[in-house]
């Protein structure tokens, strides 16, 4: 399949409980005029009703499944679609939609729409944290804290401002940790890091509501970056901060950066690991990337990622 029309039979699937989910009911409809063949749409509420329905959706054939929520929401389909032939299609209707900024899909509902309907497939890898899925960034220390300080809430009411706010809650009461970097592929050795705010894994660009994760990181780069953030005063912090955007941070000097296809994070307690926004799983961690997992319907403008064709995805990368 080069495009949406292609698709044989068109599922949508839609978190009704994310920010903007409300607005599904124009989202199929303007699929449907625009020649998305939509033989079904299911709404679901919570993580349970989500993995029941795509594993019908999938196992009735669709070859296109387009699914509207946030970052956690589209982060899980693709874990249940890796490595198929079904393309995702996705309708960013969440607070941050990091994911649909890396890909350059409109955050704009009515564009999106037209995005699916008329875009082009996609191959893009898949980051996987003791095997869950993830698209962007998984992380351990202070995110998983900003997490847990956000509230739908808040999410709904204030959108990205509200990972702001988190923040500060969370960097008030953050205590440091220390971890172990392995590499098993040998590729670096390993490392030990004290006084650790955050340790995090990058597979996509963006995370965060917009920062970026290296200046040259990319979904389709068949690689994982690394990063470990010291703890320090508050104003250094607020200095890395500073260069979140643009990804410069990894060149502060109260930064570790490297990139690699495996890594091992060992902690002497078991922490929380944040998957993009949902705690999923906890320390010891092995983060791999399958590569070239998740064929994904873009925008025809879209540079973010190329298609590599059927048979290129392969996990545990090795």
């Amino acid at each position: 399949m080069k495009a949406a029309r292609d698709a044989r039979s068109a599922a949508v699937v839609i978190n009704a409980g994310s920010r903007r989910g409300a607005a599904h009911e124009l989202a199929v409809d303007t699929m449907r005029k625009a020649g998305v063949p939509i033989s079904s749409v299911h709404h679901v509420l919570s993580g349970g009703d989500l993995a029941g329905t795509l594993d019908r959706v999938i196992a009735d054939g669709h070859d296109l499944v387009v699914v509207g929520g946030g970052d956690g929401t589209v982060s899980y389909a693709a874990g249940r679609v890796a490595g198929t032939n079904v393309v995702l299609g996705v309708l960013p209707l969440g607070t941050a939609n990091d994911f649909a900024r890396t890909l350059e899909i409109p955050n704009n509902l009515s564009e999106a729409c037209a995005a699916v309907a008329d875009g082009k497939v996609v191959d893009i890898d898949l980051g996987r944290a003791n095997g869950e899925p993830f698209l962007n960034v998984a992380s351990v220390g202070l995110s998983v804290a900003v997490t847990e300080a956000l509230s739908p809430r808040l999410k709904r009411y204030i959108g990205p401002l509200a990972y702001g706010i988190a923040t500060l809650r969370a960097y008030a009461g953050h205590k440091a940790f220390r971890a172990r970097l392995e590499f098993p592929e040998g590729d670096h050795e390993p490392m030990e890091l004290e006084n650790l705010l955050q340790v995090a894994v990058g597979n996509g660009r963006h995370y965060g509501g917009g920062n970026t994760v290296s200046p040259t990181a990319g979904i389709d780069d068949h690689t994982l970056d690394i990063y470990g953030i010291l703890a320090a005063p508050l104003r250094e912090h607020v200095k890395i901060a500073r260069l979140l955007k643009d990804g410069s941070f990894i060149e502060h000097d109260r930064v570790y950066h490297l990139t690699s296809r495996h890594v091992r994070l060992v902690t002497e307690q078991p922490l929380g690991v944040n998957l993009d926004g949902e705690i999923a799983t906890s320390t010891p961690a092995d983060f791999t990337v399958q590569r070239n997992a998740v064929h994904v319907v873009v925008p025809r403008s879209s540079t973010s990622a190329l298609f590599d064709g059927p048979g290129a995805a392969d996990w545990p990368s090795s």
